[in-house]
């Protein structure tokens, strides 16, 4: 018996599995056997496999050959285990360094012409592998850019099954690939800008409540009459959150990978992600599957934004109670399964009515009354009680139209906004919160020790059930973001008002 071993990744979304590749080769009537509970892509590689060998110069032995996937509870799935499948089997025969091979990772599809294919999910699998305390990998060449992201790895791109046998020690007429650089490449120039806020005319309250969402994390829903800015609020709110740091870039492109949209181009982008689905999207399409990410994990680390709230389908809406709550979600299919991070600042925009009139008074609404309880139904009452602010935008007016004077740009808001967000990261220091829309309300009440003068008003509101214990808990998040705009140390009688008009305007005096 020969036995010969590689390395690979199995992936459940994020999350990487060591797993090694080992091939017998046996006595007995020429046939190859996978094992170790391997999918049908994984079985099919059977054939990519003797058809790559044969194309690489190098045919498959005329012998009995068992290949076995290592952990054997591990459901293996895609296409991704080619490569160490092929370098194993090699290894078993003699064509290469065994030692070498087994001490590598191998990331790759292969073509029957031998050719080397990018994979999704190198990010991830190279994190894995890292931690796993492998610190040697062999990726396809089409996958280098995202490779250059994972640091502290000696990583080795290949075209070609030849190449990637030739860097284990065989001699393949193929060229050889220079090492992954280990910089980590920044975003490139020219890539789209978030709005500007410049743009925004009129709109004081909106401008501002978007701020104090910015400083504190806080998920938001506006409802406003066609045309009101809505939309373009929203896609301004990149422009004012900080920019991710090293390690909450890789994770997003680890996401961006997964999922199949990573961009060669732009390398490690620092701008915090902004997802915005057409309200048709499916159910499927906001969580992905275990093998691809979802556009809500897409958002991690930004902003999640849903124009046309009211018009997405009801289940597709109701997916976002699971990631509002703990910042992950699971998807479940057949027998796989996987968890994605999902901490995004989520931003809905939505009319107050089918013709979109319904605003403040009202007069001009041409929906019968009965269409508008309808239409506002359509948002569940549990997913409006985790929105924590609340702002109704009414028609831009014709002064602020007219109105030539500059307005204030988003990049003077970001600096109050990094202000803000540093103020936090002292209050939190040790704890396990970094904003304050993620910190334990009891603990902020009692750090605060407001007086019963100070919020009596969210008592008041509580009491007369016009907030639900969920909702007082926000006000009081809210409350902090804006001391934290204004630089107080502890939030005023005014800034709990205030934050209790954000999250219901008929509670306040």
């Amino acid at each position: 018996m020969r036995l010969g071993r590689a390395r690979a990744i199995g992936l459940e979304g994020l999350r990487g599995h060591l797993v090694t590749v080992e091939a017998s080769l046996n006595d007995g009537l020429p046939a190859m056997t996978v094992v170790g509970l391997p999918d049908a892509s994984v079985n099919e590689a059977r054939q990519r496999i003797r058809t790559a060998l044969s194309n690489s110069g190098c045919a498959m032995p005329a012998t009995r050959i068992t290949v076995n996937l290592s952990p054997g509870e591990l459901r293996k799935v895609g296409t991704v285990f080619d490569l160490a499948i092929a370098v194993a089997v090699m290894a078993a025969a003699g064509h290469l360094h065994a030692g070498a091979a087994e001490a590598t990772v191998h990331l790759g599809e292969l073509g029957l012409d031998g050719r080397l294919h990018p994979v999704r999910g190198v990010i991830a699998a190279l994190l894995a592998a890292r931690e796993a305390g492998i610190d040697r990998a062999v990726v396809p060449a089409g996958n280098a850019a995202e490779a250059a992201l994972v640091q502290g790895m000696r990583i080795r791109t290949a075209t070609s099954l030849a190449e990637a046998a030739n860097i284990h020690g065989a001699n393949l007429p193929a060229p050889q690939q220079p090492m992954v650089s280990a910089r980590v490449p920044e975003r490139a120039p020219g890539g789209p800008a978030p709005a500007d806020l410049a743009a925004v005319r009129g709109q004081v309250q909106a401008r501002w409540a978007l701020e104090v969402a910015a400083a504190g994390g806080h998920h938001m829903l506006m409802i406003g009459t066609p045309g009101a800015g809505k939309t373009l609020l929203a896609s301004a709110l990149p422009g004012i959150l900080p920019p991710l740091s090293e390690e909450e870039a890789v994770e997003v492109a680890a996401v961006r990978s997964l999922a199949g949209v990573f961009d060669p181009e732009t390398g490690l982008d620092r701008t915090p992600p902004f997802v915005a689905p057409h309200h048709r999207t499916s159910p499927a399409a906001m969580t992905g599957s275990p093998r691809r990410a979802g556009l809500m994990a897409q958002a991690h680390h930004g902003v999640l934004f849903m124009d046309e709230a009211p018009e997405f389908r009801r289940d597709a809406l109701e997916l976002l109670r699971q990631p509002l709550e703990s910042a992950r979600y699971s998807v479940d299919r057949a027998a796989e399964s996987a968890t994605f991070p999902a901490s995004f600042q989520l931003v809905m925009a939505a009319n107050p009515c089918p013709c979109g009139k319904a605003v403040g008074t009202g007069i001009g609404c041409e929906c019968p009354p009965m269409a508008r309880r309808r239409y506002a139904a359509r948002l569940s009452g549990p997913v409006r009680d985790r929105m924590d602010v609340h702002l109704e935008l009414h028609p831009v007016a014709l002064k602020d139209l007219q109105d030539t004077r500059p307005q204030e740009a988003s990049a003077d808001v970001a600096a109050r906004v990094r202000r803000a967000r540093e103020a936090q990261r002292r209050r939190y220091q040790g704890l396990p919160w970094r904003l304050n829309a993620q910190a334990d309300a009891s603990w902020l009440r009692e750090r605060y020790a407001f007086s019963p003068a100070e919020i009596r008003e969210i008592d008041e509101a509580l009491r007369r059930g016009l907030l639900s214990m969920r909702g007082y808990d926000r006000v009081v998040r809210v409350a902090a973001s804006i001391a934290d705009v204004a630089g107080r140390e502890r939030p005023t009688r005014e800034d709990l008002l205030a934050a209790l008009t954000l999250r219901h305007p008929e509670a306040t005096p």
